[in-house]
């Protein structure tokens, strides 16, 4: 009579990855078996990353807004009345070629005249006037990297030019507001990023607390770290995700409370800027650091734990 053949056992993959199914379920479990705990720790955590990010997306903003006016780095070269469009086109032809110049724009007297009955409404006036009194103008666009100021004074020396206007004051006062900005962010992320991995590793050293007489069990049967510790970095991860959802969440409200009243004033200037939130990378990229941050804390808070409750070998 035939014996029914016996049942392999189970890989060790399988095995591994049959805990880790596990312990995400068990995990969340433990989570939504304390509500208000839960929620606590992850509101915490997301005010505390919710922060630098919206800091960090409003100087993306500033970044746009500045990018929008980068006229305010060209330089405005009025020429005077006597140079005629051949010459001029030759001289903007003459500095195309130099190294710390991007771009060179001409503006005839009669373009600028045009222009200006088309934007400001003044078609009377200019016609009161008879003769055209614009001059010839050259805008110069610097190129990445040159130095604005050295390009004015050169610009300002040639004999053809009558007026240089640039405001390269402003544009490097921005600049440097950006500059401490950034460096503010970083700061600010580093000190609440410390922050919200503290918070998940004091929620979970109390669950550990909890569960001390089970931990003990385990490691008497000769459980290792790994298999003991794996729930609670789960738990972490849990504890993250949830605080990035919730601090993107806030971000978008944000967003919204302040996209009109943006709207109105960038209206009022005559401009369509608009408030630019996260992408579905950038937030992706968000939740991502926000689980590493939740595990990063469990993954602390056990291993210190494990490394003072391991049975000794006599």
């Amino acid at each position: 009579m035939n014996q029914p053949a016996p049942h392999a056992a189970p890989s060790r993959l399988s095995v591994w990855f049959d805990h880790h199914l596990h312990s995400i379920a068990f995990s969340l479990g433990r989570a939504l078996r304390k509500p208000w705990a839960t929620l606590l720790t992850i509101m915490v955590m997301a005010l505390a990353l919710a922060l630098p990010l919206g800091l960090s997306i409003a100087l993306d903003n500033v970044r746009l807004l500045a990018g929008s006016v980068q006229q305010t780095r060209d330089i405005n070269v009025f020429l005077k009345h006597d140079v005629d469009t051949a010459a001029a086109q030759a001289l903007a032809e003459q500095w195309r070629g130099r190294g710390d110049v991007g771009a060179v724009t001409l503006r005839t007297p009669a373009q600028g005249l045009a222009e200006l009955r088309e934007n400001a409404h003044l078609d009377e006036a200019i016609d009161a006037l008879g003769e055209n009194p614009l001059p010839t103008l050259l805008i110069v666009t610097p190129a990445a990297g040159s130095d604005d100021a050295a390009l004015a004074g050169a610009l300002q020396a040639i004999p053809q030019a009558d007026l240089v206007q640039h405001d390269a004051v402003w544009r490097q006062r921005l600049d440097n507001w950006l500059h401490f900005g950034a460096r503010l962010v970083q700061v600010l992320s580093v000190l609440l990023g410390l922050g919200a991995v503290l918070v998940v590793g004091n929620t979970v050293r109390l669950d550990i607390q909890g569960r001390r007489e089970e931990i003990g069990v385990l490691q008497l049967l000769g459980a290792s770290d790994g298999f003991i510790r794996r729930p609670f970095l789960y738990l972490g991860a849990w504890y993250g995700l949830g605080a990035g959802i919730v601090a993107l969440g806030l971000l978008a409200v944000a967003g919204i409370a302040l996209r009109a009243p943006l709207a109105a004033l960038a209206d009022s200037y005559g401009s369509q800027f608009a408030l630019h939130g996260l992408d579905l990378f950038h937030g992706g990229m968000v939740l991502l650091g926000t689980v590493l941050l939740g595990w990063l804390g469990a993954w602390l808070v056990t291993g210190h734990f494990l490394r003072q409750t391991r049975p000794t070998e006599t």
